[in-house]
């Protein structure tokens, strides 16, 4: 795996990377996600819970990992963390919550990971993950939440993350979001 990952760098995610990310997002959930979600509910959770967070984009804290394909990056996962009490969502879902965390009491939010369906289960997102953590860290974060989608529920559980409660997001589409809410705490 490691020689895999050494193709893939992280960096800060820009306002450039808005239609790249978008794409992204869209291809992980309609490809990663069909044997967890239906395509209705897949389907009606794209553009509001999933979807792009600029919030974390102006906070810095979201990342993208890229590979260099024949001289273009290509963006091969995202990801990132926040300091402010938003769990889940994009910027037209409708439990935004923009307030900042206290450190000292509140979980740091891992927020918006999303893989290319070539890339997954190649280490992308713990790579990112990893790199959320440590940033979140350094800012005086101890524990970290999150609300994994079913297919992400293993990945985070094998990284340290406990389930709390299961979550039943309501779409503008009628159907439910099954999200399940994690946390973790570090030293």
């Amino acid at each position: 795996m490691s020689g895999v990952l050494s193709a893939v760098t992280l960096r800060l995610a820009t306002s450039d990377d808005l239609s790249e990310l978008e794409k992204l997002i869209a291809l992980s959930v309609r490809m990663l996600q069909r044997t967890d979600y239906s395509e209705a509910q897949r389907e009606g959770a794209l553009g509001t819970v999933f979807g792009v967070d600029t919030q974390l984009i102006a906070d810095r804290t979201y990342y993208v990992a890229v590979t260099d394909n024949t001289g273009s990056q290509q963006l091969v996962g995202c990801g990132g963390w926040s300091k402010r009490k938003t769990l889940f969502g994009s910027d037209h879902g409708p439990y935004r919550l923009h307030e900042l965390l206290d450190p000292t009491n509140d979980a740091a939010k891992m927020r918006a990971f999303f893989v290319h369906p070539e890339w997954a289960r190649r280490g992308v997102g713990t790579l990112l993950l990893n790199a959320c953590e440590k940033a979140a860290y350094n800012a005086g974060f101890r524990r970290f939440e999150l609300g994994a989608t079913l297919t992400g529920v293993p990945m985070y559980a094998a990284r340290g993350y406990q389930q709390v409660e299961c979550l039943l997001v309501p779409l503008q589409n009628g159907e439910s979001l099954p999200v399940v809410r994690m946390a973790k705490q570090v030293g």
